[in-house]
Protein backbone atom coordinates (compact mmCIF):
# COMPACT_ATOMS: atom_id res chain seq x y z
CA UNK A 1 0.00 0.00 0.00
CA UNK A 2 1.48 3.67 -0.96
CA UNK A 3 0.49 6.95 -0.60
CA UNK A 4 0.36 10.15 -2.62
CA UNK A 5 -0.41 13.57 -1.16
CA UNK A 6 -2.85 15.75 -3.71
CA UNK A 7 -4.26 19.18 -2.72
CA UNK A 8 -3.76 18.14 0.64
CA UNK A 9 -5.80 14.93 0.55
CA UNK A 10 -4.38 11.41 1.38
CA UNK A 11 -4.93 9.08 -1.56
CA UNK A 12 -4.04 5.41 -0.57
CA UNK A 13 -3.58 3.26 -4.04
CA UNK A 14 -2.16 -0.25 -4.15
CA UNK A 15 0.98 -1.35 -5.84
CA UNK A 16 0.54 -4.78 -7.76
CA UNK A 17 2.95 -6.77 -9.74
CA UNK A 18 2.66 -9.59 -11.79
CA UNK A 19 4.33 -12.70 -11.58
CA UNK A 20 6.12 -14.77 -14.73
CA UNK A 21 7.43 -17.96 -15.88
CA UNK A 22 11.09 -17.12 -17.49
CA UNK A 23 12.55 -20.21 -19.29
CA UNK A 24 16.21 -20.24 -19.04
CA UNK A 25 17.54 -23.29 -21.35
CA UNK A 26 17.88 -25.76 -22.49
CA UNK A 27 20.08 -24.35 -24.56
CA UNK A 28 21.37 -21.16 -22.52
CA UNK A 29 25.13 -21.32 -22.23
CA UNK A 30 24.81 -20.73 -18.83
CA UNK A 31 23.24 -23.82 -17.95
CA UNK A 32 26.50 -25.50 -18.59
CA UNK A 33 24.79 -28.09 -20.56
CA UNK A 34 21.20 -29.15 -21.81
CA UNK A 35 19.92 -27.76 -18.59
CA UNK A 36 16.06 -26.01 -18.20
CA UNK A 37 15.50 -24.09 -15.74
CA UNK A 38 12.13 -22.62 -15.09
CA UNK A 39 12.06 -18.65 -12.93
CA UNK A 40 9.39 -17.60 -11.42
CA UNK A 41 10.13 -13.87 -11.06
CA UNK A 42 8.69 -10.57 -9.68
CA UNK A 43 9.89 -8.36 -12.05
CA UNK A 44 13.50 -9.23 -11.63
CA UNK A 45 13.57 -10.83 -8.34
CA UNK A 46 13.05 -14.47 -8.24
CA UNK A 47 10.92 -16.25 -5.90
CA UNK A 48 11.27 -19.74 -7.20
CA UNK A 49 13.72 -21.56 -9.42
CA UNK A 50 12.96 -25.13 -10.85
CA UNK A 51 15.67 -27.14 -12.56
CA UNK A 52 14.24 -29.48 -15.62
CA UNK A 53 16.48 -32.51 -16.27
CA UNK A 54 16.25 -35.55 -18.64
CA UNK A 55 17.79 -33.98 -21.40
CA UNK A 56 21.11 -36.42 -22.11
CA UNK A 57 19.36 -39.55 -20.54
CA UNK A 58 20.55 -42.32 -22.17
CA UNK A 59 20.19 -45.25 -19.89
CA UNK A 60 24.04 -46.07 -19.19
CA UNK A 61 23.55 -48.13 -16.05
CA UNK A 62 20.72 -50.40 -17.20
CA UNK A 63 23.28 -50.61 -20.44
CA UNK A 64 25.98 -51.50 -17.75
CA UNK A 65 23.59 -54.60 -16.62
CA UNK A 66 24.49 -56.26 -20.06
CA UNK A 67 28.02 -55.58 -20.66
CA UNK A 68 31.26 -56.36 -19.04
CA UNK A 69 32.71 -54.46 -16.39
CA UNK A 70 35.54 -53.66 -18.95
CA UNK A 71 33.41 -52.88 -21.52
CA UNK A 72 31.71 -50.11 -19.75
CA UNK A 73 34.60 -48.27 -19.08
CA UNK A 74 33.55 -45.86 -22.05
CA UNK A 75 30.19 -45.12 -20.46
CA UNK A 76 31.67 -43.72 -17.61
CA UNK A 77 33.48 -41.41 -19.79
CA UNK A 78 29.99 -39.42 -21.49
CA UNK A 79 28.99 -39.39 -17.21
CA UNK A 80 31.16 -36.34 -16.43
CA UNK A 81 33.19 -35.92 -19.73
CA UNK A 82 34.97 -33.09 -18.46
CA UNK A 83 36.61 -35.52 -16.19
CA UNK A 84 36.32 -38.77 -17.68
CA UNK A 85 39.52 -40.15 -16.04
CA UNK A 86 38.20 -39.49 -12.63
CA UNK A 87 34.94 -41.26 -13.78
CA UNK A 88 37.22 -44.47 -15.01
CA UNK A 89 38.71 -44.44 -12.25
CA UNK A 90 35.70 -44.25 -9.68
CA UNK A 91 34.13 -47.65 -11.89
CA UNK A 92 37.63 -49.53 -11.78
CA UNK A 93 38.01 -49.14 -8.35
CA UNK A 94 34.36 -50.75 -7.28
CA UNK A 95 35.11 -53.25 -9.50
CA UNK A 96 38.37 -54.27 -8.04
CA UNK A 97 36.65 -54.17 -4.68
CA UNK A 98 34.36 -56.45 -5.52
CA UNK A 99 37.30 -58.57 -7.08
CA UNK A 100 39.56 -58.11 -4.15
CA UNK A 101 42.15 -56.86 -6.41
CA UNK A 102 45.22 -55.34 -5.44
CA UNK A 103 47.26 -53.36 -7.52
CA UNK A 104 51.11 -53.06 -8.25
CA UNK A 105 52.50 -49.68 -6.38
CA UNK A 106 53.71 -48.52 -10.43
CA UNK A 107 49.40 -49.06 -11.08
CA UNK A 108 48.33 -47.23 -7.82
CA UNK A 109 50.64 -43.95 -8.88
CA UNK A 110 50.17 -43.57 -12.32
CA UNK A 111 46.27 -43.68 -11.21
CA UNK A 112 47.26 -40.37 -9.34
CA UNK A 113 48.85 -38.38 -11.77
CA UNK A 114 46.30 -39.29 -14.11
CA UNK A 115 43.46 -38.10 -11.81
CA UNK A 116 45.07 -35.21 -10.85
CA UNK A 117 45.74 -33.94 -14.09
CA UNK A 118 42.14 -34.93 -15.06
CA UNK A 119 40.88 -32.28 -11.95
CA UNK A 120 43.12 -29.51 -13.28
CA UNK A 121 41.50 -29.90 -16.64
CA UNK A 122 37.99 -30.16 -15.15
CA UNK A 123 38.39 -27.07 -12.75
CA UNK A 124 40.36 -24.97 -15.68
CA UNK A 125 37.05 -25.71 -18.29
CA UNK A 126 34.89 -24.89 -14.55
CA UNK A 127 37.22 -21.58 -14.23
CA UNK A 128 37.38 -20.47 -17.60
CA UNK A 129 33.30 -20.98 -18.33
CA UNK A 130 32.38 -19.14 -15.05
CA UNK A 131 34.03 -15.78 -16.34
CA UNK A 132 32.12 -16.23 -19.40
CA UNK A 133 28.98 -16.77 -17.50
CA UNK A 134 29.61 -13.58 -15.67
CA UNK A 135 30.51 -11.56 -19.14
CA UNK A 136 34.54 -11.73 -19.36
CA UNK A 137 36.01 -13.91 -22.30
CA UNK A 138 39.64 -13.18 -21.91
CA UNK A 139 40.35 -16.02 -18.82
CA UNK A 140 37.95 -18.83 -20.88
CA UNK A 141 40.81 -18.21 -23.35
CA UNK A 142 43.47 -18.77 -21.16
CA UNK A 143 41.94 -22.09 -19.34
CA UNK A 144 41.18 -23.97 -22.51
CA UNK A 145 44.40 -22.76 -23.68
CA UNK A 146 46.08 -24.86 -20.83
CA UNK A 147 43.25 -27.26 -20.83
CA UNK A 148 44.68 -28.51 -24.43
CA UNK A 149 47.97 -28.56 -23.32
CA UNK A 150 46.80 -31.24 -20.73
CA UNK A 151 44.40 -33.09 -23.37
CA UNK A 152 47.80 -33.25 -25.83
CA UNK A 153 49.65 -35.12 -23.01
CA UNK A 154 46.51 -37.58 -22.48
CA UNK A 155 46.10 -38.06 -26.22
CA UNK A 156 49.99 -39.15 -26.20
CA UNK A 157 49.06 -41.74 -22.83
CA UNK A 158 45.63 -43.61 -24.51
CA UNK A 159 44.98 -41.85 -27.97
CA UNK A 160 41.93 -40.08 -26.83
CA UNK A 161 41.16 -36.44 -25.99
CA UNK A 162 38.01 -36.10 -24.12
CA UNK A 163 36.73 -39.60 -23.54
CA UNK A 164 39.29 -41.76 -22.72
CA UNK A 165 38.54 -45.18 -21.46
CA UNK A 166 41.95 -45.32 -20.03
CA UNK A 167 41.80 -46.20 -16.22
CA UNK A 168 40.41 -49.56 -16.47
CA UNK A 169 39.47 -52.31 -14.26
CA UNK A 170 43.28 -53.85 -12.70
CA UNK A 171 45.09 -50.40 -13.52
CA UNK A 172 45.51 -48.51 -17.23
CA UNK A 173 44.84 -49.79 -20.76
CA UNK A 174 48.84 -48.70 -21.37
CA UNK A 175 51.99 -47.67 -20.14
CA UNK A 176 52.82 -43.89 -19.80
CA UNK A 177 55.14 -43.63 -23.13
CA UNK A 178 58.57 -42.54 -23.03
CA UNK A 179 59.55 -39.02 -22.10
CA UNK A 180 55.89 -38.34 -20.83
CA UNK A 181 56.59 -37.65 -17.20
CA UNK A 182 59.61 -34.70 -18.45
CA UNK A 183 56.89 -33.31 -20.61
CA UNK A 184 53.84 -33.42 -17.95
CA UNK A 185 56.97 -31.96 -15.06
CA UNK A 186 57.55 -28.94 -17.86
CA UNK A 187 53.77 -28.42 -18.57
CA UNK A 188 52.86 -28.48 -14.36
CA UNK A 189 55.77 -25.74 -14.02
CA UNK A 190 55.07 -23.36 -16.75
CA UNK A 191 50.98 -23.79 -15.18
CA UNK A 192 52.17 -21.93 -12.13
CA UNK A 193 52.72 -18.42 -13.57
CA UNK A 194 49.11 -19.30 -15.60
CA UNK A 195 47.40 -19.16 -12.24
CA UNK A 196 48.63 -16.69 -10.88
CA UNK A 197 47.42 -14.91 -13.96
CA UNK A 198 44.05 -16.23 -13.83
CA UNK A 199 44.00 -15.05 -10.12
CA UNK A 200 44.70 -11.68 -11.26
CA UNK A 201 41.87 -11.71 -13.97
CA UNK A 202 38.96 -12.98 -11.76
CA UNK A 203 39.78 -13.58 -8.53
CA UNK A 204 40.92 -10.69 -7.37
CA UNK A 205 38.72 -8.51 -9.92
CA UNK A 206 36.59 -5.93 -8.09
CA UNK A 207 33.92 -6.56 -10.54
CA UNK A 208 34.15 -10.43 -10.49
CA UNK A 209 34.16 -10.17 -6.59
CA UNK A 210 30.80 -7.29 -6.87
CA UNK A 211 28.61 -9.91 -8.70
CA UNK A 212 29.93 -12.89 -6.55
CA UNK A 213 30.42 -12.17 -3.15
CA UNK A 214 27.32 -12.44 -0.85
CA UNK A 215 25.78 -13.60 -4.02
CA UNK A 216 23.71 -17.74 -3.17
CA UNK A 217 25.08 -17.91 0.30
CA UNK A 218 24.85 -21.49 1.65
CA UNK A 219 25.15 -22.51 5.51
CA UNK A 220 27.21 -25.52 6.26
CA UNK A 221 24.35 -27.37 7.56
CA UNK A 222 22.53 -26.15 4.39
CA UNK A 223 24.89 -27.91 2.11
CA UNK A 224 25.45 -31.07 4.47
CA UNK A 225 21.17 -31.09 4.67
CA UNK A 226 21.06 -31.43 0.42
CA UNK A 227 24.05 -33.43 0.46
CA UNK A 228 26.22 -31.31 -1.12
CA UNK A 229 29.71 -32.95 -1.52
CA UNK A 230 33.52 -31.80 -3.16
CA UNK A 231 34.24 -27.62 -4.14
CA UNK A 232 30.44 -26.82 -3.32
CA UNK A 233 30.41 -28.38 0.28
CA UNK A 234 33.96 -27.28 1.04
CA UNK A 235 33.26 -23.59 0.32
CA UNK A 236 30.82 -23.83 2.88
CA UNK A 237 33.73 -24.45 5.56
CA UNK A 238 32.65 -27.96 5.75
CA UNK A 239 36.12 -30.08 6.08
CA UNK A 240 35.66 -33.22 3.89
CA UNK A 241 37.87 -34.76 1.46
CA UNK A 242 37.52 -38.02 -0.33
CA UNK A 243 41.29 -38.72 -0.94
CA UNK A 244 41.56 -38.47 2.64
CA UNK A 245 38.25 -39.67 4.33
CA UNK A 246 36.85 -41.91 1.86
CA UNK A 247 37.45 -45.80 2.06
CA UNK A 248 40.52 -47.44 2.60
CA UNK A 249 40.94 -48.62 -1.07
CA UNK A 250 40.66 -45.54 -2.62
CA UNK A 251 42.92 -43.24 0.03
CA UNK A 252 45.68 -45.86 -0.03
CA UNK A 253 46.37 -44.37 -3.23
CA UNK A 254 47.44 -41.29 -1.55
CA UNK A 255 48.84 -42.81 1.39
CA UNK A 256 52.53 -40.96 1.90
CA UNK A 257 51.24 -38.39 0.00
CA UNK A 258 51.37 -34.62 1.92
CA UNK A 259 48.57 -32.54 0.89
CA UNK A 260 45.72 -30.46 2.65
CA UNK A 261 42.32 -30.58 2.28
CA UNK A 262 41.14 -27.19 0.54
CA UNK A 263 38.60 -25.90 2.39
CA UNK A 264 37.45 -22.14 2.81
CA UNK A 265 37.62 -21.43 6.68
CA UNK A 266 37.73 -16.90 7.38
CA UNK A 267 34.95 -16.01 4.74
CA UNK A 268 37.12 -12.98 3.77
CA UNK A 269 37.65 -11.29 0.25
CA UNK A 270 40.56 -9.91 -1.29
CA UNK A 271 40.74 -6.77 0.90
CA UNK A 272 41.71 -4.14 -1.59
CA UNK A 273 38.15 -4.83 -2.92
CA UNK A 274 35.73 -4.36 -0.08
CA UNK A 275 33.13 -3.29 -2.35
CA UNK A 276 29.32 -3.04 -1.59
CA UNK A 277 27.86 -5.61 -1.59
CA UNK A 278 30.11 -7.13 0.25
CA UNK A 279 29.54 -7.36 3.92
CA UNK A 280 31.66 -5.96 6.55
CA UNK A 281 31.41 -9.26 8.27
CA UNK A 282 32.75 -12.86 7.30
CA UNK A 283 30.88 -14.54 4.93
CA UNK A 284 30.89 -18.56 4.00
CA UNK A 285 29.54 -20.61 1.26
CA UNK A 286 28.87 -18.07 -1.63
CA UNK A 287 29.52 -17.96 -5.19
CA UNK A 288 33.30 -16.35 -4.47
CA UNK A 289 33.97 -18.97 -2.05
CA UNK A 290 33.34 -21.93 -4.34
CA UNK A 291 35.28 -20.64 -6.81
CA UNK A 292 38.00 -19.90 -5.04
CA UNK A 293 38.07 -23.18 -3.25
CA UNK A 294 38.58 -24.81 -7.00
CA UNK A 295 41.40 -22.24 -7.65
CA UNK A 296 43.14 -23.26 -4.94
CA UNK A 297 42.50 -27.29 -5.73
CA UNK A 298 44.68 -26.27 -8.94
CA UNK A 299 47.62 -25.57 -6.96
CA UNK A 300 47.22 -28.87 -4.86
CA UNK A 301 46.56 -30.99 -7.79
CA UNK A 302 49.85 -29.51 -9.51
CA UNK A 303 51.74 -30.70 -6.14
CA UNK A 304 50.00 -33.84 -6.14
CA UNK A 305 50.99 -34.72 -9.86
CA UNK A 306 54.66 -33.38 -9.00
CA UNK A 307 54.90 -35.89 -5.85
CA UNK A 308 53.21 -38.74 -8.04
CA UNK A 309 55.44 -38.33 -10.98
CA UNK A 310 58.34 -38.88 -8.50
CA UNK A 311 57.32 -41.76 -7.06
CA UNK A 312 55.93 -43.40 -9.76
CA UNK A 313 59.15 -43.23 -11.84
CA UNK A 314 61.04 -45.78 -9.12
CA UNK A 315 57.54 -47.38 -8.29
CA UNK A 316 57.94 -51.53 -8.57
CA UNK A 317 55.52 -53.56 -10.37
CA UNK A 318 53.50 -52.76 -13.69
CA UNK A 319 50.74 -50.82 -14.68
CA UNK A 320 48.30 -53.14 -14.57
CA UNK A 321 46.67 -56.95 -13.59
CA UNK A 322 46.20 -58.64 -16.97
CA UNK A 323 42.53 -59.77 -16.76
CA UNK A 324 40.53 -61.57 -19.24
CA UNK A 325 37.79 -59.04 -20.71
CA UNK A 326 35.05 -61.77 -19.80
CA UNK A 327 36.49 -62.20 -16.18
CA UNK A 328 33.36 -63.45 -13.93
CA UNK A 329 32.76 -61.57 -11.51
CA UNK A 330 32.45 -63.13 -7.99
CA UNK A 331 28.90 -62.97 -6.05
CA UNK A 332 28.26 -60.30 -3.99
CA UNK A 333 28.22 -56.44 -4.18
CA UNK A 334 30.25 -53.10 -3.71
CA UNK A 335 30.00 -49.66 -3.82
CA UNK A 336 33.19 -47.19 -3.97
CA UNK A 337 33.27 -43.46 -3.48
CA UNK A 338 35.91 -41.35 -5.07
CA UNK A 339 36.53 -37.62 -4.89
CA UNK A 340 35.82 -36.24 -8.41
CA UNK A 341 36.28 -32.56 -9.24
CA UNK A 342 32.58 -31.90 -8.56
CA UNK A 343 32.47 -34.39 -5.43
CA UNK A 344 31.60 -37.75 -4.62
CA UNK A 345 31.23 -39.68 -7.20
CA UNK A 346 29.50 -43.58 -6.13
CA UNK A 347 29.32 -46.52 -8.31
CA UNK A 348 27.96 -49.63 -6.95
CA UNK A 349 28.14 -53.02 -8.75
CA UNK A 350 26.53 -56.39 -7.96
CA UNK A 351 28.40 -60.04 -8.89
CA UNK A 352 26.24 -63.00 -9.65
CA UNK A 353 29.28 -65.41 -10.74
CA UNK A 354 28.79 -64.36 -14.58
CA UNK A 355 30.90 -61.67 -16.54
CA UNK A 356 28.06 -59.45 -16.73
CA UNK A 357 26.85 -57.39 -13.38
CA UNK A 358 23.51 -57.99 -12.12
CA UNK A 359 23.24 -54.22 -11.49
CA UNK A 360 25.26 -50.95 -12.03
CA UNK A 361 24.29 -48.06 -10.44
CA UNK A 362 26.30 -44.81 -9.96
CA UNK A 363 25.70 -41.54 -7.41
CA UNK A 364 26.33 -38.06 -9.30
CA UNK A 365 27.73 -35.36 -6.93
CA UNK A 366 26.02 -33.13 -9.64
CA UNK A 367 22.68 -34.06 -9.00
CA UNK A 368 23.39 -33.70 -5.09
CA UNK A 369 24.76 -30.12 -6.35
CA UNK A 370 22.19 -29.38 -8.08
CA UNK A 371 18.99 -29.89 -5.99
CA UNK A 372 20.11 -27.02 -3.52
CA UNK A 373 19.85 -25.14 -6.73
CA UNK A 374 15.91 -23.41 -5.56
CA UNK A 375 17.40 -22.51 -1.71
CA UNK A 376 20.35 -20.59 -3.66
CA UNK A 377 17.98 -18.61 -5.92
CA UNK A 378 15.24 -17.76 -3.69
CA UNK A 379 15.29 -13.72 -3.22
CA UNK A 380 17.68 -13.31 -5.92
CA UNK A 381 18.04 -11.55 -9.41
CA UNK A 382 17.61 -13.00 -12.72
CA UNK A 383 21.15 -11.66 -13.77
CA UNK A 384 22.44 -13.69 -10.27
CA UNK A 385 21.11 -16.63 -11.39
CA UNK A 386 24.02 -17.83 -13.92
CA UNK A 387 26.44 -16.54 -11.20
CA UNK A 388 24.97 -19.01 -8.97
CA UNK A 389 24.33 -22.21 -11.23
CA UNK A 390 28.08 -21.82 -12.56
CA UNK A 391 29.60 -21.41 -8.68
CA UNK A 392 27.66 -25.12 -8.58
CA UNK A 393 29.68 -26.44 -11.57
CA UNK A 394 27.47 -29.09 -12.77
CA UNK A 395 27.81 -31.69 -15.40
CA UNK A 396 24.54 -32.52 -17.17
CA UNK A 397 25.89 -35.85 -18.70
CA UNK A 398 26.56 -37.09 -15.17
CA UNK A 399 23.51 -36.33 -13.76
CA UNK A 400 20.98 -37.95 -16.63
CA UNK A 401 23.45 -40.50 -17.31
Amino acid sequence: MATQLDDQRIIEFDVRTDEMLVNMGPQHPSTHGVLRLVLRTDGEVVSEVTPHIGYLHRCAEKIGENLTPRQWIPYTDRMDYLAAMNMNLGWALTVEKLMKLELPEKAKHLRVIIAEMGRIASHLVGMGAYGLDLGTFSPFLYAFREREKILDLFEEACGARLTYSYLTVGGATHDLPKGWLQKCAAFLDQLLPVITECHTLLTSNSIFIRRTANIGNMSAATAIAYGCTGPVLRGSGVDQDLRRDGEARYTEMYDGYAFEVIVEKDGHYPRDHQYPPVPAEAVLGDCWHRFYVRMLEVMQSIDLVHQALDRYSTASGAHAIPLKLNEKLPKGEAYLETEAPRGQMGFYIVGNGTPIPFRARARSSSFCNLSVTHELCRGCLIADVPAIVGSLDVVMGEIDR
